[in-house]
């Protein structure tokens, strides 16, 4: 007569594979990072082209909607740039706001007005209406920020500033046109496009 065994539920102990699934979790967490909101979000044209832009020793210039803003990387360079702007136009920018300018994003703002965005929380900056920089032949500010720009990345890296244009796709083109115009006058004459990636059509 043969005895049979009970057969008991086996139990696996997923101790130490919660535990690894936590530290992989917290290792993400840790080391992610926020998308900064664009100052003013374009829907680029497409191309089959990838070319990445420089880390540093770039400016850009963003078209849409009707406004131009600018951007630039480098902390240092960004305090120098706003010290000669000041001094171009006459404002005084205290040792906390050139903090401020040097890390915050994008601006779109004549530079009067700078002050204001300066003093706004970084998440009310995003929102706030910026009208953009002027840059018609009597008030043509978007020349001196690039001029000036240029001059502060020289002193401070001892290399000259690359510019990028990232236009939007549904934009005029008299509009991107224009600020093409700028730079040539300036006897800057390669700048980068940029442009979202697409596939190649077959």
């Amino acid at each position: 007569m043969a005895i049979k065994m009970k057969k008991k539920a086996g139990s696996t102990d997923m101790t130490a594979m919660c535990d690894v699934a936590f530290l992989l979790l917290s290792f993400f967490v840790m080391t992610a990072t926020a998308k900064i909101p664009e100052a003013l979000p374009v829907d680029t044209p497409s191309s089959t082209v990838q070319t990445k832009l420089p880390e540093s020793d770039l400016a850009t210039i963003t078209i849409g909607k009707g406004k131009v803003f600018f951007d630039l990387k480098g902390r240092d360079i960004r305090k120098k740039t706003l010290e000669l702007m000041g001094q171009k136009y006459g404002i005084a920018f205290s040792e906390s706001e050139a903090q401020e300018f040097a890390i915050m994003e994008g601006f779109g703002v004549p530079i009067e007005s700078l002050k204001q965005i300066l003093d706004m929380r970084a998440a009310d900056r995003s929102k706030a209406n910026q009208p953009g920089i002027p840059k018609d032949s009597l008030d043509n500010q978007l020349k001196e920020w690039i001029y000036n720009a240029r001059i502060a990345n020289i002193e401070v890296a001892d290399k000259e500033l690359q510019i990028a244009i990232k236009g939007d796709a549904k934009e005029e083109y008299q509009a991107i046109r224009r600020v093409m115009d700028i730079l040539q006058d300036q006897k800057i004459n390669n700048f980068n496009l940029v442009t979202g990636l697409r596939t190649e059509d077959f």
